[in-house]
């Protein structure tokens, strides 16, 4: 590859403090999109560069096309983008976000949770976050959230690495959370390891999740003092992560904080691949920047218990609270 092709340093970072990426992970995902780009006379770097401008400027086009490094017509960008976002999609979020562990991965990330926050079988935590987009021609009411905007609901379960193992953000923002969950592929995948004889592994979620045997949910009015009130506090903490996780994803991505101008179907590709992104961040040890979002979380919904699992979750995490009062 020739490094005359390459962005200049001004892309790579913004601020001091604020890389885009690195050089090495681009390198990375240019050898990843190669094989989905049509070759033209603009450089799959350029191609590539423009597209995570975008995602991480969340400007429109206007500010993309201004840049040093990428000097691209507006027009041309819509082109471009639309060809790398499908490029960036098939290539990165196959390799990048799965929720499938290796059993020693599993073993790290309960050994991880349990030796920080008391609570044992954690491999994971799932959370709901919203993303505005512009009233769609179809369907608009089931877009418009209780907060009183258009949106998608796009839930995220993430690791102790902070890393999102799983994104669906093919629901309409008055989807609620527990609905999202009940329809994933990831409750499949946690249910079918449960009947496979895994009883001692699940995710956190808050209360506005079905408490499921792979699913652990906080007590409805605990008393203070009780062990459920116990378990809520520690509950909580550990929680936290994927809270935090989807703070970082809009905030390296601030296209995610904008009201996206696109069909819902675009919007859900563009949180798929900045889900991946994220994680190429991770891999490459990228978060040396200011958190400068807090999201808009919505208030907590507790969802209709109807599990037929329902007895099996409620021993698991009575076992849990019981155990916490002889730990903490």
């Amino acid at each position: 590859m020739d490094s005359k092709t390459l962005p200049g340093p001004q892309f790579y970072t913004k601020q001091k403090d604020d890389s885009v990426i690195s050089k090495e992970a681009f390198l990375e995902i240019v050898r990843d999109v190669q094989p989905f780009i049509n070759p033209s006379s603009i450089t799959i770097e350029i191609k590539l560069a423009t597209t995570l401008r975008y995602l991480a400027e969340g400007g429109f086009q206007r500010s993309v096309g201004k840049e040093t490094d990428i000097s691209l017509a507006r027009s041309t960008v819509c082109k471009v983008l639309h060809e790398v976002l499908n490029a960036l999609e098939k290539a990165l979020c196959p390799k990048w976000i799965k929720l499938q562990m290796s059993e020693e991965e599993i073993k790290m990330s309960k050994a991880h949770f349990f030796n920080n926050f008391c609570i044992p079988g954690i491999i994971g935590c799932v959370d709901g976050t919203h993303i505005k987009i512009t009233k769609p021609h179809q369907n608009e009411h089931l877009f418009f959230n209780r907060k009183g905007y258009f949106s998608v609901n796009a839930m995220i379960i993430c690791d102790y690495r902070m890393r999102i193992t799983a994104v669906d953000a093919c629901h309409p923002g008055a989807s609620h959370d527990a609905f999202i969950f009940s329809l994933s592929a990831a409750k499949q995948y946690l249910s079918s390891r449960y009947v496979g004889g895994d009883h001692r592994s699940w995710l956190l979620g808050d209360s506005g999740y079905g408490l499921e045997p792979y699913l652990l949910t906080p007590y409805r009015d605990a008393n203070a003092g009780s062990p459920q009130h116990k378990f809520n506090l520690q509950h909580s903490n550990p929680r936290n992560i994927v809270e935090r996780v989807i703070g970082v994803l809009k905030s390296r991505f601030k296209c995610l904080q904008t009201t996206m101008p696109y069909v819902p179907e675009k919007v859900v590709k563009i949180i798929n691949i900045c889900s991946a992104l994220h994680n190429i961040c991770r891999h490459y040890n990228l978060d040396a920047f200011a958190l400068d979002v807090v999201d808009d979380f919505l208030d907590e919904e507790v969802a209709d218990h109807s599990s037929h699992l329902q007895t099996a979750a409620v021993s698991i995490r009575d076992e849990i609270a019981n155990n916490l009062t002889r730990i903490v």
